[in-house]
C-alpha cells in the first residue's frame, strides 16, 4: 500500500466537509449570507481600486476575513445552543467573545480600506 494514498484520500473528503459546512452556514445564516452578498459586490471594487497586487491582495483578505470569523462564530453559537437550552452566562460570554471576533474583523477591514483608498 502506498504510504500516501491516505493523504489522496483525505484530501477530496476534507474538501467535500468544507463545502458541507458552506452550504450550512448559507442555508442557516443570514448575516454569512450578508456578508457574502458584500463580498461579491465589494471583490470586484476591490480589484479596480488596489494600485497594485499587494493592495489588492489586503483588500480581498480583509474581506475573506470576515467571512472567516463569522464561520467561527456561527460555529461557536450552534455548539453553544446545543449545550444548554436555558440561558446561562457562560454559553452567554462564548457566543458574545465570539461575536466580539467578528466586530474586530469589520473593523480591521474598515481601517485597511480607509487606509489604502
Amino acid at each position: 500500500m502506498n504510504k500516501n494514498s491516505g493523504f489522496f484520500t483525505r484530501i477530496p473528503k476534507a474538501i467535500g466537509y468544507s463545502i458541507e459546512g458552506l452550504k450550512a452556514a448559507w442555508h442557516s445564516e443570514a448575516s454569512f449570507r450578508q456578508e457574502s452578498f458584500a463580498m461579491i459586490v465589494l471583490l470586484p471594487l476591490a480589484l479596480w481600486l488596489g494600485d497594485n497586487g499587494i493592495e489588492r491582495a489586503l483588500l480581498i483578505s480583509c474581506l475573506l476575513l470576515i467571512l472567516i470569523v463569522e464561520l467561527l462564530n456561527s460555529s461557536v453559537e450552534v455548539l453553544a445552543n446545543n449545550i444548554s437550552e436555558e440561558w446561562h452566562p457562560v454559553v452567554k460570554r462564548a457566543k458574545d467573545i465570539a461575536s466580539a471576533a467578528v466586530f474586530l474583523s469589520f473593523l480591521l477591514s474598515i481601517t485597511v480600506w480607509l487606509l489604502i483608498l
